[in-house]
């Protein structure tokens, strides 16, 4: 696995902006639109990914609903894999499964489909952000649940204060941009 190097984090990192009180009051926002909408740091940000798992045996892809399809698509195609979306709630059409986990300002619950992963894939879940780890780790349940195993968790942004991480041990994360403070 690559770990990129420090002019590629600085090129990333100065295309993500901070939206204070979004969505919420005291929520800081990291809004990845700066980047997405440059060819080149969208191209840079899925290479990254895709280097760092080019030697690693990736049956599929999982995306978080919304900007985790973003890169995660692009990243499968890269990886030679299949892509499955986890979605909010009612919104996927087949059975699903569902796990509810609690954010840094309330609670929700993500979907799979329940035919999605096939027992004994190889598994990278991937979304833009972790924060308190709630979404990713309700998605690393239903991949086990379905008989996948996680291969690893990657996110463009990890904001280290909050601990994200630590929720999903023994599981790794790959995180491109770190945030330690606030």
């Amino acid at each position: 696995m690559v770990t990129p190097a420090p002019e590629v984090v600085k090129a990333l990192t100065d295309k993500i902006r901070t939206i204070p009180d979004f969505p919420k009051p005291w929520i800081r926002f990291k809004d990845i639109t700066p980047l997405l909408q440059d060819p080149s740091t969208l191209r840079l940000a899925v290479d990254v990914f895709a280097q760092h798992y080019q030697q690693v045996e990736v049956d599929v892809v999982v995306g978080i609903e919304s900007r985790g399809f973003i890169l995660g698509a692009p990243l499968a195609l890269r990886l030679g894999a299949g892509f499955v979306p986890v979605r909010k709630r009612g919104k996927l059409p087949a059975a699903v499964r569902r796990a509810e986990y609690a954010l840094e300002y309330g609670t929700d619950a993500v979907e799979i489909h329940a035919d999605a992963i096939r027992p004994g894939s190889r598994v990278v879940i991937h979304d833009d952000l972790l924060a308190t780890g709630g979404t990713l780790a309700a998605a690393v349940r239903l991949v086990e649940e379905l008989g996948g195993t996680v291969v690893d968790v990657s996110v463009l942004v990890e904001l280290t204060f909050l601990g994200g991480a630590a929720r999903l041990a023994p599981h790794k994360v790959f995180s491109i941009i770190r945030v330690d403070a606030e």
